[in-house]
């Protein structure tokens, strides 16, 4: 297993993966990103995000796609958006080596901490970041959006 930095090459292959994970979740139907929007977003003139793959061999079977967000009150945060291994890989540490290099990365840019979001029913996942790495978990916030 290999770690490494995602390319644009890799864009329809972490699509497929973003779409295994809505599916998880019981939300294929609100993805509506496309492979030419996440080529703009992440390799355009104002890239908004990065990513690390890991690769079973040539085989793209984890990613962690991430951006900077800043906190009035902690500064230059990482924000974790999506941390994701193929079902049939999960348990074998590909996460915990993504996060792992998540969490360097963060470091070697100066950040503050790491922050993400994690489904309330999603037992493995709460499990793996408390027992992993003693993350916290806020029950004070509430989720916002507004479709625009």
């Amino acid at each position: 297993m290999q770690l490494r930095k995602g390319t644009k090459e890799d864009l329809p292959r972490c699509l497929e993966l973003i779409i295994e994970l809505a599916a998880f979740e019981k939300a294929e139907e609100q993805v509506v990103t496309t492979v030419e929007s996440m080529l703009e977003d992440g390799f355009g003139s104002n890239s908004i995000y990065e990513f690390y793959v890991a690769e079973e061999g040539t085989h793209i079977v984890g990613i962690a796609l991430f951006y900077y967000r800043y906190s009035t009150w902690k500064g230059r945060r990482l924000y974790l958006e999506d941390l994701i291994v193929t079902e049939k890989n999960r348990g074998k540490g590909i996460g915990k080596m993504l996060l792992d290099r998540l969490i360097t990365h963060a470091k070697e840019n100066k950040c503050t901490g790491l922050m993400w979001q994690v489904l309330d029913w999603n037992d493995p996942a709460i499990t793996f970041y408390k027992e992993k790495y003693n993350a916290k978990m806020d029950g004070e916030w509430l989720n916002c959006s507004i479709e625009i």
